[in-house]
């Protein structure tokens, strides 16, 4: 079939067989501006020129894992590791809250002294002060026990991204004790599980082909997440990977405008990674369909110190940070909303309230 056409079967069916998943792959230099165009149209149908903002606490950098592509693997002897305390994350909370963010997003590497009752009474205080707002975890693996938990103590979004969609090509990216089976297996979990949940992977990681993306499309036809962490990659310099070249900006679009035209309600962020990579990589991102920012809380000194590739970008404080987002939307006719945002698959425009 026409590459042009089965993008418009794409749009008309939300779904594709993997073959066509990969033809459509292949017509990124022919159908860029056409997806990017259809993905606007489509997020504009169902959230307007609204785009949600998140605001990120990166609370622990320790992690037990040792994943190849991380600046905060466990080998990465050169970081200074810290973890935030309960009172220091609510102070995060509290200056976002005092700009109109309604979603706090709690991420961390995995760290073993992150235990279940300590992490439940924090989202119980947080939700005690903060009743109106959404509490998401991106924490990584756990138990099924552990996520259950945590949902009873009032967590209602998780973001796990699986990062790629094939065992041969998540074996490239891991070490052995990390298996991709048991990366799926929580992420269904989760949805089982009751949470708006999120998958992702990264655009041109090392050994990543089409035929691998194709994978990631199909299993998220087949999931049918709640949200996407979609960014390009970006190598670390104490990482096994330190001299890949980053992933393509073009690709990462593609990618984000694709996803948007398969699953219409979809909370889609533009994020911290595409925007390192490209000057205006929110509004690029906004373009190809994206409707989530998320900028971050966490307070200095440790920003810094949560650098999962180089260069990220050290934030100020939160009240400059959106000022500056809002500058860069105005010009292409989008705005900030404060709002929960929650993913609403039969009808996202009421998931503004």
């Amino acid at each position: 079939m026409d590459a042009s056409k089965l993008l418009g079967r794409l749009a008309a069916t939300n779904s594709l067989t993997p073959k066509e998943w990969l033809q459509l792959l292949a017509a990124q230099d022919e159908l860029l501006p056409q997806a990017q165009g259809l993905a606007r149209e489509i997020a504009t149908a169902n959230f307007g020129k609204a785009i949600f903002y998140r605001g990120i606490v990166e609370f622990t950098n320790y992690c037990r894992n040792d994943c190849l592509y991380c600046g905060i693997r466990k080998s990465n002897q050169t970081l200074t590791r810290y973890r935030l305390s309960q009172e220091v994350i609510i102070e995060c909370c509290d200056k976002g809250a005092a700009q109109g963010v309604q979603t706090f997003v709690l991420q961390g590497g995995e760290d073993l002294n992150i235990t279940d009752a300590w992490l439940s009474d924090l989202i119980q205080k947080l939700t005690t002060s903060f009743p109106k707002a959404c509490i998401t975890l991106s924490l990584g693996e756990r138990s099924p026990a552990s996520y259950a938990q945590l949902f009873q103590a009032g967590a209602r979004r998780y973001l796990l991204r699986h990062e790629t969609a094939s065992p041969a090509h998540y074996s490239k990216l891991h070490p052995a004790r990390q298996a991709f089976w048991h990366r799926i297996t929580c992420l269904y979990t989760l949805k089982a599980l009751g949470y708006q949940t999120g998958c992702g992977m990264m655009i041109g990681s090392p050994y990543q082909t089409l035929d691998d993306l194709a994978l990631d499309f199909s299993f998220i036809q087949e999931f049918q997440p709640a949200m996407l962490g979609i960014g390009p990659f970006l190598p670390h310099h104490a990482t096994p990977f330190k001299n890949a070249a980053k992933g393509l900006a073009a690709q990462t679009l593609y990618v984000l405008a694709l996803s948007r035209i398969l699953l219409p309600p979809l909370l889609l962020p533009a994020t911290t990674a595409l925007n390192t990579l490209l000057p205006t990589g929110y509004a690029q991102g906004v373009l190809s369909g994206c409707n989530v920012i998320m900028p971050n809380l966490t307070i200095t000194p440790h920003k810094q110190d949560y650098q999962l590739y180089d260069h990220k970008p050290v934030a100020e404080d939160i009240a400059k940070t959106l000022a500056a987002i809002s500058q860069e939307l105005a010009p292409i006719g989008y705005y900030l909303q404060s709002a929960r945002g929650d993913f609403n698959p039969l009808g996202a425009k009421k998931s503004c309230t």
